[in-house]
């Protein structure tokens, strides 16, 4: 089978990585919706999903192909779930990786370590054209807390001050195909792809 052209609906070089890496060898080719010269919409929805079809609805309208795009960020128990859908801006539009964990490490500054619970969330969703009234979704979490530190030069985000639950190393210290094997993204993206094969032997 022919791989399927498919646009990513962001411009970010680290997550056009994983997901190459993540669906490598499957029927599915990505390109960057940048190289496309897209510009992302606004990302005006309240949650993961509604932000992630947002994405993938625009790149399939702009190219007139099929388009996938995710939504993730970090839910942190003791700030009440945030930031969230807010997590790639919490310090401000165009903040940097690095402000936005900085921003998050003040927040926690006064709290315990044993109340810093937090969890990756990652929505795939994967639209046939702009209307498609079925797009495919798939989710994934990651458990774990955040540490007062950084630790760690791999991953991006909030990677360096994230250690998942069982593990004493960040994500940031992780090889990247142990990363893939555990992260949410990679929970998704084996969910989306799931479907995606049950929807193309129908």
């Amino acid at each position: 089978m022919n791989p399927v052209r498919v646009v990513l609906a962001s411009g970010n070089a680290n997550k056009l990585r994983e997901f190459s890496e993540l669906l490598g060898g499957t029927c599915v080719e990505f390109t960057r919706q940048s190289d496309l010269g897209i510009e992302p919409p606004p990302e005006t929805g309240v949650t993961f999903l509604e932000n992630a079809l947002i994405k993938a609805r625009n790149a399939a309208a702009r190219t007139g192909l099929p388009a996938i795009a995710d939504d993730s960020g970090i839910e942190v128990d003791a700030l009440g779930g945030a930031p969230g859908v807010y997590s790639a801006r919490y310090a401000g539009e165009g903040a940097s990786d690095e402000q936005n964990l900085a921003k998050l490490l003040a927040a926690l500054d006064a709290v315990p370590d044993d109340a810093r619970g937090a969890r990756y969330r990652c929505v795939v969703v994967f639209v046939e054209r702009a209307d498609d009234p079925a797009p495919i979704v798939g989710e994934g979490s990651w458990e774990g807390s955040i540490i007062r530190e950084r630790r760690g030069d791999g991953g991006f985000g909030y990677d360096p001050s994230f250690v998942p639950r069982g593990d004493s190393r960040t994500v940031a210290q992780m090889p990247q195909d142990e990363k893939h094997g555990k992260s949410h993204r990679g929970i998704a993206l084996r969910a989306f792809l799931a479907a995606y094969s049950a929807r193309a032997v129908r």
